[in-house]
């Protein structure tokens, strides 16, 4: 545990000024997004485009389009959040059979693209990296449109994704996620005090 933690620590000291402002950033989204602020979303498009080009230096090719992908949705995040008939959204719930379905379906896309991508790229651990990657993309869009379950989500996400930077002895970003961990379990429950009765995604 001290080893970890040195290395940590000796890690953070090395790290660039535009690291840091990512995970700086980072953590100022997943804080304001469970707030419900809006401003989450720049802080998110900032980030996002530091940890593309960090991501790709690693060898993590799925982890970088995603970061791609969040730089999308931070700009889909801030449009959906801020129109008119949408500033005063209320969170809302899916039911479990739509769970269900999304998760079955989300893991065979995972396998499939893993097994693809198996044959064009030499890197480890791609089967973990497609499934945090198509998971990812799938709980944002459930941020979006500000349905609560999305922060059960992030917990088993981040929960993986601890192991995979521990693995890729990225130490600082599995530190952020450790965090965002916690940031999920907060949102959860702070989503919970102004949910909605259990509906469908709203036609939005």
């Amino acid at each position: 545990m001290s080893e970890i933690l040195e290395l940590i620590s000796n890690q953070f000291q090395q790290q660039s000024l535009l690291e840091l402002a990512a995970v700086l950033l980072a953590l100022a989204y997943v804080w304001l997004a469970a707030k419900q602020i809006i401003w989450c979303w720049p802080c998110a498009f900032v980030s996002t485009s530091i940890f593309t080009y960090l991501f790709w230096e690693v060898s993590l090719p799925f982890h970088t389009l995603l970061n791609v992908y969040y730089i999308g949705m931070a700009v889909y995040g801030w449009w959906q959040w801020n129109k008119p008939q949408q500033r005063d959204i209320q969170v809302i719930t899916w039911p479990y059979s739509r769970h269900i379905s999304a998760i079955a379906s989300l893991v065979v896309v995972s396998v499939i693209l893993a097994q693809l991508a198996n044959s064009i790229f030499d890197a480890n651990y791609l089967y973990l990296d497609a499934f945090i990657t198509v998971f990812s993309v799938f709980t944002t869009v459930l941020v979006a449109h500000k349905v609560r379950e999305n922060w059960l989500y992030w917990i088993v996400i981040n929960s993986i994704s601890v192991y995979l930077y521990l693995a890729k002895d990225l130490y600082l970003t599995a530190l952020l996620t450790v965090l965002y961990f916690g940031f999920a379990v907060y949102g959860y429950v702070n989503w919970g005090k102004t949910q909605q009765t259990p509906t469908k995604l709203a036609e939005n």
